[in-house]
């Protein structure tokens, strides 16, 4: 084809096109969520084997789309967006309506600066509030994962439901009293 296809200039050694400028700031952004989406997405499928799946699926559905990416105010929003639709398709799907979720060490992240080791007595709570996130109706799980693994505002929580703030605050603040009445039973009146 002549000098120009083998030019250094315009291929990498290997042969392959240049990276696109679009894909690499896509890597980067997935790569700075990817902990926290795959979380998120375990709270809202039950399995981890679902929440790697769907976590695959909407980055593949990013990159098909990571020409659009200049025009995404977002970057980070948006990803959730398509990993949460892509959870609620899959959720959809026949063969997983019946599963229930399981929730095992690997579901909330710790914070990046909380020491390795945890106590029993934090280990013991970690689990009550796994257990007690699995009691929330599926709207409020998703704003509380969202603004605690994904930590979006709740405008950008907002704009990636399609709801309006207020109906975001509520949801997270209806979410809140349910957790704390299972965290601190004795702190609150109780229901029975």
């Amino acid at each position: 084809m002549g000098k120009r296809g083998a030019s250094r200039t315009d291929r990498p050694p290997d042969g392959r096109p240049p990276p696109d400028p679009p894909g690499d700031a896509l890597l980067s952004a997935f790569d700075a969520v990817r902990d926290e989406l795959v979380s998120t997405l375990l709270y809202m499928l039950g399995n981890r084997d679902d929440a790697q799946d769907a976590a695959q699926d909407a980055f593949l559905k990013c990159w098909r789309a990571r020409a659009t990416l200049p025009d995404v105010q977002n970057v980070r929003a948006w990803i959730f967006r398509v990993a949460l639709n892509t959870a609620k398709d899959l959720q959809r799907s026949a063969w997983n309506r019946r599963s229930r979720p399981f929730l095992g060490e690997e579901g909330l992240m710790p914070a990046p600066d909380s020491p390795t080791g945890q106590t029993l007595e934090d280990r013991e709570a970690l689990d009550r509030l796994r257990q007690a996130i699995t009691t929330l109706r599926d709207e409020e799980r998703e704003v509380f994962l969202l603004r605690q693994n994904g930590e979006l505002t709740y405008e950008q929580i907002a704009e990636l439901r399609d709801s309006p703030v207020g109906t975001v605050k509520t949801q997270m603040r209806s979410a809140l009293i349910k957790l704390r009445k299972v965290l601190n039973p004795d702190g609150g009146a109780a229901d029975e």
